[in-house]
């Protein structure tokens, strides 16, 4: 599932006329790279959460030759990411079966297959994608006396944040919100369960909440061009 409802306030004027997920990277929309993405672990079904600007995924998902069976759930008001997953969570194409699950402004292209296996070893309800904070200017270090000693440093191996993608068990649903945010309420609950498992990523990932962040996505994943014949 790819939830694709947000309005993406912060990426204007980039989605001024079109839903977060389907601003380009490249000519390519983040909803199509995740697709794409998506197809490539394996998955044959995505079904896509869709609110703001809803219409122009679906033209996109009808006029384009999709890798994987694509639906589209509208919401018909907003519902919050926990509801938007709630809702489109009944198109699922076999509720008794775990399911991924990836918010729409996300570019990453870690092994998923390796995340569904942690999942099932872990026998959590939920599993959520830890990786780095994204940040290409790199941390500021200071030393013991408070002093800058690097103002573009790596940041620390054991920091993580909530990566946006998870694999969730088919028990999950009835768990989550009918509106909200599911980062409020149902993981909060999950974690006083025992219920929550972390998997850290290996391999790239991006959030595009912003035109900077877009700019500087688009510069890491240009295609290299080719170099002249001599």
């Amino acid at each position: 599932m790819i939830l694709a409802g947000g309005r993406g306030r912060r990426l204007a004027p980039y989605t001024d006329r079109r839903p977060k997920a389907m601003v380009e990277v490249n000519s390519t929309p983040l909803l199509r790279h995740q697709i794409d993405w998506f197809a490539g672990a394996g998955v044959e079904t995505v079904v896509v959460s869709a609110g703001h600007r809803s219409q122009v995924i679906t033209d996109y998902v009808c006029a384009e030759t999709l890798p994987v069976r694509t639906i589209v759930v509208v919401e018909d008001h907003p519902l919050g990411r926990g509801g938007g997953l709630k809702l489109a969570a009944r198109s699922l194409p076999a509720p008794k079966e775990p399911w991924f699950a990836s918010y729409g402004d996300i570019w990453t292209d870690f092994p998923l297959a390796e995340m569904g296996a942690h999942h099932l070893r872990c026998g959590a309800l939920a599993t959520v994608a830890l990786t780095p904070p994204w940040l290409p200017h790199g941390a500021v270090v200071c030393d013991a006396l408070g002093r800058v000693a690097d103002l573009a440093a790596p940041p620390p191996l054991a920091c993580t944040v909530n990566g946006g993608v998870y694999a969730f068990a088919p028990g999950i649903v009835p768990l989550l919100p009918d509106r909200g945010d599911h980062a409020d309420t149902t993981l909060p609950s999950l974690v006083r369960r025992r219920q929550l498992a972390g998997y850290r990523i290996d391999g790239f990932w991006c959030a595009v909440n912003t035109p900077q962040d877009l700019s500087e996505l688009s510069a890491r994943v240009a295609p290299v061009p080719p170099s002249p014949g001599r």
